[in-house]
């Protein structure tokens, strides 16, 4: 039997380390898959790099679109990323009858049932799993080993970058604009970071967890977003004597009234595996009703951690060649007639736990006024602290509240805020206990 042709948009970290790996581990790949898988046809605007790279025995062609029309290429790996020449060569290859994988999770994020209803027309695969937590087999894991449960949430650190900055902030005590221009100097941090530390990267893989949990649409305009831009060092040493680590985290879970879909800082119970993931590692858990609570730990970037998935989707690809389109793996899952349309749910209604920390005039009764106007709202408190005062006239009150409404919290905010002994902003962050 032939080996399975593949053309390879884009040789750079992702591309180069797809090339490698497969090289390498050719034999043991061929084993698992049951026949061989072999790169034809680069396309890199570098054409003497990428021959560098490749050797004499690769086509090295300057046009993406050669690779996409070429009729010997049956799978197509786009690794060049955006959402724009990138969704454009994609649904070609779709429309040419070409399998796709892709590590783009912008792009599925922003284009994805447009793309999945066009491979669907075709009867041809798209599979993304270096998409969502590169070295870690989450979509697999969703898709296949839990497709027994019904999953009730899932919860992760799904950007090496931000999870980076806070284990510096909280191990050195750095403010946030040192640590990321360390994170820059190491390489793990680009050179304009805004889609890491605003929380966007990771919104467009909680976007793709999302949907393979729980068979609803991608929705990537659904998410509440925020980043990690506004922390200070001073809640991330607060939330450490307390007893919790600061992450950003993607959350997406399933209520009676709709799924929540969210990516923002959380104080997580150090105790909890996740808190003690450090550095640029990623770790995603998930709640499920007969499995219960597992976690998944690894790389979240790297040139070959990356082509471990992308590899692992082109072994899928080629194992399902032959298998009739109805009798595959789904994309997100769940066959097309069984999604379902449940609402993702605006944050105001999300129920979570809450620490404020509010800076205040130290004077008799302030603490008096804000837990009336916590009480006035049904905001339960769980614990209240006030630290030492920074001044002879200014102290800090820490607050961790018992699950509220979100939008509850906000209108109690607004009230405390407006005293006139509250001296500034105040901090708000949700507490996820992930038990």
């Amino acid at each position: 039997m032939r080996p399975i042709h593949v053309g390879l948009l884009g040789i750079g970290v992702v591309g180069s380390g797809t090339f490698n790996v497969l090289k390498r581990n050719q034999d043991d790949i061929c084993g698992r898959a049951g026949r061989g898988i072999e790169i034809v046809m680069v396309a890199a605007r570098d054409i003497a790099r990428a021959r560098g790279i490749v050797g004499e025995q690769v086509e090295v062609v300057n046009d993406p679109w050669q690779v996409v029309d070429d009729p010997r290429i049956d799978v197509v790996v786009e690794v060049i990323g955006g959402c724009t020449l990138a969704k454009e060569l994609v649904l070609r290859a779709i429309a040419n009858g070409k399998h796709v994988v892709t590590a783009n999770k912008a792009l599925l994020a922003e284009h994805g049932m447009e793309i999945f209803a066009a491979a669907r027309a075709r009867s041809v695969v798209v599979a993304f799993e270096g998409a969502v937590a590169v070295s870690i087999p989450i979509i697999k894991a969703l898709r296949e080993g839990l497709s027994g449960n019904r999953i009730e949430w899932v919860a992760g650190i799904i950007n090496g970058t931000t999870n980076f900055i806070l284990s510096g902030m909280r191990d050195k005590g750095l403010p946030f604009d040192a640590v990321l221009k360390e994170a820059q100097r190491l390489g793990y941090a680009e050179a304009d970071p805004a889609f890491d530390i605003e929380g966007v990267d990771a919104a467009h893989k909680a976007t793709l967890l999302a949907s393979v949990a729980f068979g609803i649409p991608v929705q990537f305009d659904k998410a509440h977003v925020e980043g990690i831009t506004r922390l200070e060092a001073v809640d991330i040493a607060i939330a450490e004597r307390l007893g919790y680590r600061i992450k950003l985290l993607g959350i997406a879970k399933r209520t009676a009234d709709g799924i929540e879909l969210r990516v923002h800082p959380a104080l997580v119970p150090a105790r909890c595996l996740i808190a003690n993931v450090e550095g640029s590692m990623n770790a995603v858990m998930v709640k499920s009703d007969a499995a219960g609570v597992t976690m998944y730990y690894g790389a979240g970037a790297g040139s070959e951690q990356t082509a471990s998935a992308v590899i692992a989707d082109l072994i899928d690809i080629t194992r399902l060649a032959t298998a009739e389109h109805e009798h595959r793996v789904p994309y997100l899952a769940f066959q097309p007639q069984a999604m379902v349309q449940t609402p993702v749910l605006p944050i105001a209604d999300v129920r979570t736990s809450y620490y404020l920390r509010i800076a205040v005039r130290d004077t008799p009764g302030v603490m008096a006024d804000i837990t009336r106007l916590l009480a006035a709202h049904d905001v339960s408190i769980d614990a209240l602290q006030q630290q030492a005062p920074a001044g002879r006239e200014q102290t800090d009150i820490i607050v961790l509240t018992h699950e509220t409404v979100e939008r509850a919290m906000d209108a109690a905010l607004a009230g405390i805020a407006a005293l006139p002994t509250v001296l500034g902003p105040i901090t708000k962050l949700r507490v996820e206990q992930l038990a």
